[in-house]
């Protein structure tokens, strides 16, 4: 079974034209961005190979383009938020179209929305006000979040019929949800 978890940037710069060094700022918040990539794959000592990790970035200046993790595939990662900015920014200076070209080894970009990958896949939506995960049987595979914006009224339209999941009691950061949900996954799989 592939997990999949896809987040929203709805800042997060479209264009490699972003410092490192000012991710948080420069950069629309991709430091949100790369903590949700570092949940979703690092282990202690190991990497999640049964994950894949999409992010739709809507900033300025070309958006919308999605980026896709696969943990099967990607090389060069490593558990710090500069390697994964590093490995986004460095798909994001790649010319794309409408298909994924990949950038790095597991790592891909494409022009691409929200509305597209709904219609490839089926996500569930996690919120605060959904059904406990630990409530569910058997839990879904596909997971959409925000990243630290609420979504957007175009997006709430889009979303609203998606199954509704929540990580618990309390709401979490972005990246914390995901950490938490993967447990969930691997305590029922063992």
């Amino acid at each position: 079974m592939t997990k999949r978890f896809l987040v929203v940037g709805h800042k997060a710069c479209t264009t490699g034209d972003f410092s490192l060094n000012d991710m948080p700022g420069g950069a629309g918040r991709m430091d949100v961005l790369c903590r949700c990539v570092n949940s979703c794959f690092f282990l202690s000592h190991d990497l999640r190979h049964d994950v894949e990790c999409f992010l739709v970035l809507l900033g300025e200046p070309e958006p919308p383009k999605t980026i896709l993790i696969k943990g099967n595939e990607v090389r060069y990662l490593s558990p710090d938020e500069r390697s994964a900015g590093s490995l986004i920014k460095k798909a994001l200076n790649l010319p794309c179209g409408e298909s994924f070209r990949e950038s790095t080894k597991g790592i891909y970009v494409r022009k691409g929305n929200l509305k597209r990958l709904l219609e490839e896949y089926d996500f569930a939506l996690l919120d605060e006000n959904g059904k406990d995960i630990r409530a569910i049987d058997p839990v879904p595979e596909s997971f959409i979040l925000s990243d630290h914006h609420n979504f957007t009224e175009e997006e709430e339209e889009m979303i609203k019929n998606l199954p509704k999941v929540s990580a618990g009691p309390k709401i979490l950061h972005a990246d914390h949800t995901i950490t938490v949900i993967l447990n969930e996954m691997d305590r029922r799989e063992t």
